[in-house]
């Protein structure tokens, strides 16, 4: 019974082997598998930070690129919010120009207010603010509001203006205030 005892722990032995064997082969490859080389790590994370630092870099360079545009339109359109408050004593200016006087006293009133029209006429020329809205002119909705129309006749094509109401002003290439004018259709 001995024998036959020895004989049937050789034959599980001999079943049982492969499977160890094959064990062994697995945990010796995963072994090798996790073992990673400590250089190549190094130069994936070193790869990895050097891209975020390019990233940066660019994000950085952009933004100075932008800020630098945003700086340059607000120095370029600074004298618009002065303009603005300014335009209506110009309109005020020239309203005081249009009426006709009389006697002496007025005349040299009149006098110093076209002084002082065209001061403030010429300040805003210094700083690039131009009038739009001129009778006879084509009429373009960017620059002009049509607040009435007239009909066109042969003298007078359709689509340009027939007369002025208010000035318009333009600082650059943008609008500080719309000309109100009567259009010919």
């Amino acid at each position: 019974m001995a024998e036959d005892q020895k004989s049937v722990d050789e034959e599980i032995q001999e079943e049982v082997r492969p499977e160890v064997e094959e064990a062994e082969t697995v945990e010796t490859t995963m072994e090798e598998v996790v073992e990673v080389d400590p250089l190549e790590e190094l130069q994936a994370k070193y790869d990895e930070l050097d891209d975020k630092f390019l990233r940066a870099e660019a994000e950085m360079q952009n933004m100075h690129g932008r800020f630098a545009k945003e700086q340059a339109a607000a120095l370029k359109y600074a004298s618009s919010k002065l303009a603005k408050s300014v335009l209506p004593a110009l309109d005020n200016l020239e309203r005081a120009l249009a009426v006709e006087v009389e006697d002496e006293a007025a005349q040299q009133i009149k006098a110093g207010v076209e002084i002082v029209y065209n001061n403030l006429v010429g300040a805003l020329a210094e700083n690039d603010i131009k009038a739009v809205g001129v009778a006879g002119e084509s009429f373009d909705p960017n620059v002009h509001q049509a607040i009435q129309s007239q009909p066109a006749d042969d003298e007078h094509p359709a689509d340009t203006i027939a007369q002025v109401f208010q000035k318009g002003y333009v600082l650059h290439d943008r609008v500080i205030r719309p000309a109100m004018v009567v259009v010919y259709n």
